[in-house]
């Protein structure tokens, strides 16, 4: 089955977040028999995010998770440090790694300077990966963080090794989506989540009940089906175009809209959260009034289409691109492609 492309808008020449100028992801993953996790780190620029922070905003669909640094970032609308993404039970050591980087290029920060605000994110990887193993260390942030890069690999790697949509294998997807905003020109955003939601029956893909066909197929299709949805995703949304802390959380937002059409309804035990930050103007730390050029609320239409459809499309690549992955205890989650194949269905209804 073709990879489909979503929705009207072109996609960037890399058709992933990083086509966000300055913005890099990089992946450190474990792959050990039980131990199936890692790390994802997406650095929004390659300076000292610390002394040159960017306009950030959060929004929480549901909020079964366990973030570090969401709430100052809520109130003061930026972002200090890189986005990381782990399992659940790896926050703290992520954590730690997060604010020792940010230590070595500001020693005085909780001393003379405050606090770093450290961001990172997590969703649950315990079905394929033996979270009591404790197995992400610091130095799997550093690594992750040495190989950012604008090449973005997807699928089963990073934080997404571990990690199923649809009750199939999931794990990090990006795309983006090019759009002209009036006359004031083409802007870019990009998105890049971590997916671990959704029960194979809601599976809807580019519009088609893919999920029912495939679940029509399997035997085990009623208990699944019977069974409480508590997956989660983190959607990670990048712009070059201008705008504040309130505009991106309305950017933030529309992530769900793009959620929403692959199948999720926001379940109980979901964890489904959306970052965005904008690259376009740079926030200098101390300085006593920041002058900044937004784009004018009614113009934002486009960048909202964008918005949905580079999560959707990102959710879509995470699918296609995660092989077939087996972990703790025996489990094992099929690929997307995997699946169609053995199903023998075609590539359009």
């Amino acid at each position: 089955m073709d990879l489909p492309h979503i929705g009207r808008l072109a996609a960037g020449p890399r058709n992933s977040i990083a086509d966000v100028a300055g913005v890099t992801v990089g992946h450190c993953t474990l792959d050990a028999g039980p131990v199936q996790t890692g790390v994802t780190v997406v650095v929004p620029h390659g300076g000292n995010l610390f002394t040159h922070k960017l306009p950030a905003a959060v929004a929480v669909i549901n909020g079964f998770g366990k973030s570090a640094g969401l709430v100052q970032l809520e109130e003061l609308g930026t972002l200090e440090t890189p986005v990381a993404l782990t399992n659940v039970f790896s926050v703290g050591a992520v954590l730690t790694a997060q604010v020792r980087h940010a230590l070595q290029s500001n020693p005085e920060s909780g001393r003379s300077l405050p606090s770093v605000n450290a961001v990172v994110m997590e969703c649950n990887d315990g079905y394929l990966n033996d979270l009591h193993a404790f197995a992400v260390q610091e130095s799997h942030f550093r690594q992750a963080l040495a190989a950012a890069s604008t090449e973005v690999e997807q699928g089963a790697v990073g934080a997404g090794r571990g990690m199923s949509s649809f009750e199939l294998k999931g794990g990090i997807g990006s795309a983006s989506r090019k759009a002209v905003v009036g006359a004031v020109g083409e802007f870019t955003v990009g998105a890049l989540v971590l997916s671990n939601f959704g029960k194979l029956p809601d599976l809807i893909l580019d519009g088609r009940p893919l999920g029912r066909e495939l679940v029509g197929l399997a035997a085990q299709a009623a208990a699944s089906d019977a069974a409480p949805e508590k997956g989660s995703i983190i959607m990670i949304l990048a712009t070059d175009a201008p705008l504040d802390a309130r505009q991106l959380k309305r950017l933030a937002t529309r992530a769900g809209a793009g959620l929403a059409r692959t199948g999720s309804a926001y379940g109980h035990g979901s964890g489904d959260i959306a970052l965005a930050f904008s690259t376009a103007q740079q926030i200098e730390a101390g300085s006593e009034c920041v002058h900044a050029s937004l784009l004018a609320d009614h113009l934002l239409d486009p960048l909202f289409h964008a918005a949905a459809d580079s999560v959707e499309q990102a959710i879509v690549n995470a699918l296609f691109a995660a092989q077939t992955v087996r972990g703790r205890d025996g489990h094992e989650r099929a690929s997307l492609r995997d699946c169609l194949a053995a199903a023998n269905l075609p590539s359009s209804p």
